[in-house]
C-alpha cells in the first residue's frame, strides 16, 4: 500500500533524523564562587566544589565544608525558516534549575575526603504543538546526576593529587509529532532511564606560593537507557480502503520498548591560577571536549517500529575546546568576580535540528561572595551566553534555516565552614 510506504519512510525519517542529548546539555556551572569567575577554577578551587573542578583541590581546604547551591537557567531559541511558510518561531520559554551539593574533610596530614552531587548534563527543548518542526521535534530533555565521592592526598605543600568515582544517573524523555498525511498528526514519545560509572582524577602543582598549576580528567561515561515508546492518537483506518484495518497499529505496535546507549563525554582541562597580590586572584584555563565518541545514536526496538527493529542516526561529532578566564578582588568580607568563555560547537551543520541547535557561544559573568559570618558564605553570580547565528541550509540539512540562541543564568551557593 502507497500509503503503507510513506508512513515507512516518515517514522525512520522521525525517529533517526533527530540529534541526540548532547553537546548543548552539558552544563559547566557547578558553584556560583566558580560561576563568577567563567568557571576557571581548575588550578585552585578554593571551595568544595573543587570535587567537580578538579579533587586535587581538595587537600587545600581546611577542615569540614559543606557547600550547596542551585543555578536558574533560562534559555531562549529563534528559528526562521527561508520560506514565508517557515516564518519565525520562537521556542516555549522554561527554566531549569540544576543544583549540587559538596561535603569535604581535610586532615592536618593533607589527607582529604570528599562527596558530591551534581548534574553535568541536564536541560532540554520545547516547541509549541502546531509549529513547523513539529514532525522533528516538539520536547526533549535529559537529566544526569553524578554521585561522586573523592579522595586526594597533599603529598608536598607544593604538589597534590586526587580521584573520584561517579555513580551516574540518566533520564531521557523525546516527544514530537507523527505525521500520518493525509490523516491528522499522531504522538511519539520515547521515555527512558540508564545507569553509569565514571571516574575523575586532578593534580595540582604550586611551583611557587603565588602560583598553581592543575591538570584534571573526567572520562567518558556510557550510559544504556532503556525505556517506552509510546504513539497515541493513531487512528486504525486506511482511508482508501472500505473500513477499519489494523495497518497503522501494525506499524506503530502499543507497548514497544527500547534501548540506546549515549556517551556522556570526556573532559580534559588544564589551568594555572596567579595570586598578584592577598586581594587578587585571576586563574584561566583550558578544556578539552571529547564530543568524537558520539558518531552515532543506535536504538533498538523489542518490536518492529515501521518495519525496523533497528534504527540508526549519524551524527560525527567533532571534538570541541571550552577557554575559560577569570578574576576574584577580596576587599574584607566582600569578593568581587568576572569571567569570560569562549565555547566551541561540536555539532556539524548537517546534525543541526531543532531537538538540540547547538552553535559557539561566547559567555559573560559576575559574581558576589560575601562572608556572613566566620562560619557561612554566600555566592551569588550572573551569567549571559550568546550563541552565534547558526544557519544550516539544503541540501547539506534536511530543516534548513536560522537558529538564535541565548541564555540567562543566576548561580546561588551558601558554604559552611567548620
Amino acid at each position: 500500500m502507497s500509503l503503507t510506504k510513506t508512513f515507512v519512510v516518515l517514522v525512520v525519517l522521525m525517529v533517526c533524523g533527530a540529534s541526540a542529548f548532547a553537546g548543548g546539555y552539558k552544563i559547566g556551572e557547578h558553584g556560583a564562587r566558580a560561576m563568577g569567575m567563567g568557571g576557571a577554577f581548575v588550578a585552585m578551587p578554593r571551595d568544595a566544589s573543587a570535587i567537580y573542578h578538579n579533587p586535587a583541590g581538595l587537600s587545600f581546604l581546611e577542615g569540614a565544608n559543606i557547600l550547596v547551591g542551585s543555578t536558574l537557567i533560562a534559555p531562549s531559541t529563534t528559528f526562521t525558516g527561508p520560506t514565508p511558510s517557515t516564518a519565525s518561531t520562537d521556542m516555549v520559554s522554561q527554566t531549569f534549575f540544576p543544583s549540587n551539593l559538596y561535603v569535604t574533610y581535610t586532615m592536618q596530614n593533607g589527607l582529604a575526603f570528599g562527596l558530591g552531587v551534581f548534574s553535568p548534563y541536564a536541560l532540554g527543548t520545547e516547541w509549541a504543538g502546531n509549529w513547523v518542526g513539529r514532525h522533528l521535534s516538539v520536547k526533549s530533555g535529559l537529566k544526569t546526576f553524578y554521585i561522586n565521592p573523592t579522595i586526594s592526598y597533599k603529598v608536598s605543600d607544593q604538589l597534590s593529587l586526587g580521584v573520584g568515582a561517579s555513580y551516574v544517573l540518566g533520564s531521557v524523555v523525546l516527544e514530537r509529532k507523527l505525521p500520518l498525511i493525509p490523516l491528522p498528526d499522531g504522538t511519539f514519545k520515547l521515555e527512558g532511564k540508564g545507569t553509569g560509572i565514571n571516574f575523575n582524577a586532578g593534580i595540582i602543582w604550586k611551583p611557587t606560593e603565588a602560583i598553581s598549576v592543575g591538570l584534571t580528567y573526567r572520562a567518558e561515561t556510557k550510559i544504556e537507557f532503556d525505556g517506552d515508546a509510546t504513539f497515541g492518537s493513531i487512528p486504525n483506518i486506511d482511508p482508501d480502503g472500505p473500513g477499519p484495518i489494523p495497518v497503522l497499529t501494525a506499524l506503530f505496535p502499543s507497548g514497544t520498548t527500547g534501548k540506546a546507549t549515549l556517551a556522556m563525554p570526556s573532559n580534559l582541562a588544564g589551568g594555572i591560577a596567579y595570586d598578584v597580590n592577598q586581594d587578587l586572584s585571576i586563574q584561566a584555563a583550558v578544556e578539552f571536549v571529547g564530543w568524537s565518541s558520539y558518531d552515532k545514536l543506535e536504538v533498538s526496538f523489542d518490536k518492529p517500529v515501521a518495519g525496523s527493529k533497528t534504527m540508526v542516526e549519524i551524527a560525527d561529532w567533532k571534538n570541541s575546546i571550552l577557554i575559560r578566564v577569570g578574576g576574584e578582588y577580596r576587599i574584607d568580607k566582600l569578593a568581587l568576580r568576572a569571567g569570560f568563555i569562549y565555547d566551541e560547537t561540536p555539532q556539524p551543520e548537517k546534525s543541526v535540528g531543532p531537538v538540540l541547535p547547538d552553535a559557539d557561544r561566547m559567555e559573560f559573568s559576575l559574581g558576589l561572595g560575601y562572608r556572613l559570618t566566620n562560619t557561612v558564605d554566600l555566592d551569588i553570580a550572573y551569567q549571559y551566553v550568546k550563541g552565534s547565528d547558526r544557519t544550516v541550509t539544503a541540501p547539506t540539512n534536511s530543516f534548513p534555516g536560522t537558529y538564535k540562541s541565548s541564555a540567562s543564568l543566576f548561580g546561588l551557593s551558601l558554604g559552611f565552614h567548620f
